[in-house]
């Protein structure tokens, strides 16, 4: 998997100020209210998919891209409402943002074995140990988005460390998301870095 989302030059304050003020209105509030009906059916796809995988050995890729946009949709948003990125992320499975990438192969075959330990056992040696590391990460995030707003809106630029420990915790959380929806067979590492 690939997750990026590149660091502008410049950011724009009058942006800035609008996305801190306003954007759950303007943004998240239209996002969230369309994405919550895909949520569902991402649920859903994921639950068959299950079944899929039992039976044929391998994720539908049909609904594998389902699952692939669905994520990348999630992406462009938490970049523009994390002042990432100046652009208002775009609606649709299959819009784009400049500069947010998100990336990964289509697997040819899943392991059997390995989506039935995750069903059955995926909240305790998954979801338990890498939620806890990632809820102090998420505490860390929002310190950090905090300060980054103060450096922009003086500087118009936002601190180098500061952005990747935010894009690494998104690419972390992200990784653990293709996992448990059956989107590979790799378990995730405890990192965000781009190549762990």
């Amino acid at each position: 998997m690939k997750l990026s989302i590149e660091r502008q030059e410049s950011y724009s304050r009058g942006q800035l100020l609008l996305r801190t003020f306003f954007g759950a209105i303007y943004i998240a509030l239209p996002h969230v209210f369309i994405l919550y009906f895909i949520m569902i059916a991402s649920a859903f796809l994921n639950f068959l998919t299950f079944w899929v995988i039992m039976f044929t050995g391998k994720h539908p890729r049909s609904w594998w891209d389902f699952q692939m946009n669905f994520q990348r949709w999630n992406l462009r948003l938490n970049a523009s409402l994390l002042n990432l990125r100046d652009e208002y992320p775009p609606f649709g499975m299959s819009a784009q943002m400049p500069g947010v990438t998100l990336e990964a192969e289509y697997p040819e075959s899943n392991s059997r074995g390995s989506v039935l330990l995750r069903t059955l056992f995926g909240f305790f040696y998954v979801l338990l140990p890498h939620a806890f590391i990632l809820m102090f990460r998420g505490i860390a995030c929002y310190f950090i988005i905090f300060i980054a707003f103060w450096a922009v809106l003086f500087t118009g630029k936002y601190p180098e460390g500061m952005f990747k420990f935010v894009v690494d915790t998104i690419r972390w959380s992200t990784r653990v998301n293709f996992f448990m929806m059956y989107m590979n067979d790799e378990y995730p590492p405890f990192s965000g870095a781009e190549n762990p």
